[in-house]
């Protein structure tokens, strides 16, 4: 008897697994790459568009999935005359950074980067240490709230970008 056969995939996905709910909404590259730029401030369509280079059916179904879920949620803004919507991460949005942080800290770990690159770095502001994916500081042991973390990504920025909080609600 194969592990894989359909009634076990089926018990896999039932709406009583947390894991298969987590999987069946986050478990996509570009929904995981909207997130970390959700993360580090990103909030305009094109924005995501331009950092992505993802296609615009893509990038709008992905955007309005997130909303569903209330893992992002629509912010009017002002450009010139005209009003749009940004998306600013939730409470539940932003609870995910512990997943970022492991996800990223297993992609250092485990997947070779491109040529040159230096690994992508969570870094404790005040004192400059490395955030482990428990959110504690290498350096000065101390828990390390959100707003006292940001991400040096090389290929992006030779600057680190502090992370970013989620809306008022």
């Amino acid at each position: 008897m194969q592990a894989s056969s359909s009634a076990h995939r089926k018990e896999d996905v039932t709406p009583s697994c947390p894991i298969g709910r987590a999987g069946d909404l986050l478990g996509d590259r570009w929904t995981l790459l909207i997130l970390r730029d959700a993360t580090t401030g990103i909030t305009r369509f094109d924005a995501f568009r331009e950092n992505l280079g993802i296609a615009d059916n893509i990038l709008s179904a992905r955007l309005a999935r997130l909303v569903e879920a209330g893992v992002l949620t629509k912010v009017p803004y002002r450009d010139g005359n005209r009003t749009r919507q940004e998306y600013q991460l939730t409470e539940a949005g932003a609870d995910l950074l512990p997943l970022l942080r492991s996800l990223a800290e297993w992609g250092n770990r485990h997947t070779t980067p491109a040529p040159g690159l230096a690994p992508m770095q969570m870094l404790h502001v005040s004192c400059g240490g490395q955030v482990s994916t428990g959110g504690v500081c290498g350096t000065c042991g101390q828990a390390v709230a959100r707003e006292d973390e940001a991400w040096l990504r090389p290929w992006r920025s030779a600057e680190p970008v502090r992370l970013a909080m989620p809306a008022e609600t």
